[in-house]
């Protein structure tokens, strides 16, 4: 089982940035893919970005990508997702989620485990 813990989400003006982080449970996080999820109101749950368990390999989805970058750092059991140059359409609760293997995929029913999401809000 792994258990994840959102946070650093809140409210921004758009064009600022906010790191958000994601802490897991668990001896081997490395063996677990990572990855970003948003929701926005009314609005199906979509992937953002997500990094294999080395680190070494990282997909983001093209609305993000030069402006948002997901890092992890093992040691810690910590993911980060660092989103600069914040946009309105940014706005959503971003959920934290963990696949049982190693490596990045963008589909959502791949992941296995969901934190409980940090809402994010820009203002325009």
């Amino acid at each position: 089982q792994v258990q994840l813990v959102e946070s650093g989400g809140g409210l921004v003006q758009a064009g600022g940035s906010l790191r958000l982080s994601c802490e897991a449970t668990g001896r081997t996080f490395s063996r677990y893919a990572m990855g970003w999820f948003r929701q926005a109101p009314g609005k199906e749950r979509e992937f953002v970005a997500a990094v294999s368990g080395s680190g070494s390999s990282t997909l983001y989805a093209d609305s993000v990508k030069g402006r948002f970058t997901i890092s992890r750092d093992n040691a810690k059991n910590t993911v980060f997702l660092q989103m600069n140059s914040l946009k309105p359409e940014d706005t959503a609760v971003y959920y934290c989620t963990a696949r049982s293997k190693p490596f990045v995929t963008r589909v959502l029913t791949s992941y296995d485990y969901w934190g409980r999401g940090t809402q994010v809000t820009v203002s325009s």
